[in-house]
């Protein structure tokens, strides 16, 4: 392959990582499916291609389409054991921000809820919502009608809006604060100022350190708070699994604000928030190793700040 092609390739590289991670939600399979779109670059009769962005859209889209269709994902996705993988804000793999639109396409409530709709809804929300393609586009990309891609964007946000909390963005800097006052009262065993922080329809989701068969889900204050609270408690069993006795690290996941626990230079573990009216309205707790490889890379190379809780 001459070097004009690679460079061309690689100009589009970020774009085509961060669609799909947007279409996979994870990281390490978004890679694959942009070194799959290289590999049919390669293999491709070049002059022939007009527009070399939207070729290398269609491709990387449909691939991401088939992969979400494969009986692996299918299966795997169906289990209960499916979270996001969270990313680092800061990471190119995020992609592009500057609209709420964008912003939220790439949260892992999201990201999450976007596991509801079928492989085609998703392609075309995202397209649409995180990238701004015009319907006339995204049915060329998808071989569907410009109407068949209005259909599904219209689903897809429904669907998303049904189980979505709206509200005006909260800025870091509040959002920030209640996760602190949040971590303090979690640390201090507190569980009646954990249950006041928290909004009256919360959900806690968590993957049990990647030792659960299936998703843990938490409803109500005071079960949500249970659950905090004994996840903080420390145990000697928890250090271990841990690797040692972790600090816990203020910092913004997908978005988000976040608590991540690190034990010495390794992230093991995330918890992600979103705040609305003051107070905390969900809750992510991610600890499988396999789901932290990137962010804890990201991690070590950003220089953290002081723990916000030195010892556990």
């Amino acid at each position: 392959m001459d070097s004009d092609a690679i460079e061309r390739f690689e100009a589009g590289r970020g774009r085509l990582a961060s669609l799909a991670y947007r279409l996979l939600g994870s990281a390490a399979d978004a890679e694959d499916a942009v070194q799959d779109t290289f590999l049919r670059w390669q293999a491709a009769d070049r002059a022939r291609i007009e527009v070399p962005e939207a070729w290398l859209t269609k491709v990387l889209t449909r691939l991401c389409v088939d992969r979400l269709r494969s009986a692996h994902a299918r299966h795997e996705r169906a289990a209960g054991s499916w979270l996001p993988e969270p990313l680092l804000d800061g990471d190119p793999m995020l992609g592009p921000a500057a609209t709420f639109e964008q912003r939220e396409s790439v949260s892992l409530a999201v990201l999450t809820l976007m596991e509801r709709l079928s492989p085609v809804e998703r392609a075309a929300y995202v397209l649409r919502e995180a990238f701004s393609y015009p319907h006339a586009e995204i049915a060329g990309i998808l071989d569907i009608t410009e109407s068949a891609s209005q259909q599904h964007v219209h689903r897809a946000r429904t669907r998303i809006a049904a189980e979505r909390r709206r509200g005006e963005e909260v800025d870091p800097a509040t959002a920030r604060r209640v996760v602190e006052e949040f971590l303090a009262a979690a640390a201090s065993g507190r569980t009646e100022r954990l249950v006041a922080l928290l909004t009256s329809d919360v959900t806690a989701v968590s993957d049990g350190a990647g030792l659960a068969r299936r998703l843990l889900r938490y409803t109500t204050p005071e079960r949500v708070a249970s659950h905090v609270r004994a996840g903080f408690r420390p145990t000697p069993a928890k250090r271990r699994l841990a690797g040692g006795s972790p600090a816990f690290h203020l910092a913004r996941v997908n978005g988000s604000p976040a608590v991540l626990a690190v034990a010495g230079d390794r992230v093991v573990g995330t918890v992600v928030f979103e705040v609305a009216d003051g107070k905390v309205a969900s809750l992510c707790g991610i600890a499988a190793a396999g789901r932290l490889a990137r962010l804890g890379e990201a991690w070590r190379r950003y220089g953290p700040d002081a723990p916000a809780v030195h010892t556990w």
